[in-house]
């Protein structure tokens, strides 16, 4: 079983942080109406709905990605790049304690969920406006006793790495190779979005299924060319708030056997983050990798 854990659209919405959009009016009933199929659809997928403690004072809580990371043995707390956000945590991990062990980034890191993308084993995490090299590397600390292998990939144009790139199958990743290297995903089947479709390499998949925009018709094609199920999900008000589908849900397993980290895997995390390199004269100091 799946659960997705979700939190409602604040009333305050329009006063959402914005990066690289221009500020436009947000139909905030029309938002709550979108989420709620998008809870829907979530539901339709195979998932059980859990709620975060709505945050009627915090714009951008909707965005529940940004502030976890969930993984089968553990979830990490973020610690938002926006200062704005980081009052959205708390709420989250008094949730999350019911299905996971927690652990959290702390200053000076930074990390937003929507920049970490799992693929297997393999843990990308985009450095760019919201996420630091400082916050990869405490994401590493807490994942690497697991067996998660944490490596970096530079983001540049667009908010969070899941704007550039997200998996439609458990091997092949969705990529806007104007925002991300998509080399950096070589050992995945690699599908290019539509050039004319800049905003379309989000989408979120279920199973047997990817929840998608209608706002992206050539790219939804290719995919299907590809035998992909794609389902439409509208979150066009969300949208201009800078979210997209995969922001607006933590999804993870319920069952699971809740692992504790192996002597062989601990010893294992103190080998340095793969494009990362550590300056022998400080071992707290993160350099980033030459692309």
């Amino acid at each position: 079983m799946l659960i997705a854990l979700t939190r409602a659209v604040a009333p305050s919405l329009n006063r959402c942080e914005l990066t690289h959009l221009a500020r436009a009016p947000i139909d905030v009933a029309l938002a709550v109406r979108q989420h709620e199929q998008y809870e829907a659809a979530l539901r339709e997928a195979g998932c059980s709905i859990a709620h975060a403690a709505p945050e009627p004072d915090l714009p951008d809580s909707v965005f529940i990605e940004d502030t976890a990371v969930v993984c089968d043995e553990v979830a990490v707390v973020t610690r938002p790049g926006a200062a704005s956000r980081r009052p959205e945590t708390a709420a989250v991990t008094a949730s999350l304690r019911a299905f996971r062990r927690v652990e959290a980034i702390e200053a000076p890191g930074t990390l937003d969920g929507g920049d970490v993308l799992v693929a297997g084993r393999t843990v990308y995490v985009g450095v760019g406006a919201r996420s630091n090299v400082e916050g990869a590397r405490q994401l590493e600390e807490r994942l690497s006793p697991y067996g998660y292998e944490v490596r970096l990939v530079p983001v540049n144009g667009c908010l969070h790495l899941k704007s550039a790139a997200t998996l439609v199958s458990p091997t092949a990743v969705l990529v806007n190779p104007a925002w991300v290297d998509a080399l950096v995903f070589a050992s995945l089947d690699i599908v290019v979005v539509d050039p004319g479709e800049s905003f379309a390499a989000n989408a979120l998949l279920l199973g047997d299924r990817i929840l998608y925009s209608p706002a992206y018709p050539r790219t939804r094609a290719l995919l299907e060319r590809r035998g992909l199920r794609v389902v439409p999900v509208d979150l066009s008000e969300l949208a201009k708030a800078e979210g997209a589908l995969t922001c607006c849900s933590l999804v993870f397993k319920r069952d699971t056997d809740l692992p504790s980290p192996s002597s062989t895997l601990i010893a294992e995390s103190r080998i340095p983050l793969k494009g990362i390199q550590r300056d022998p004269a400080r071992s707290a100091s993160w350099a980033m990798p030459s692309f």
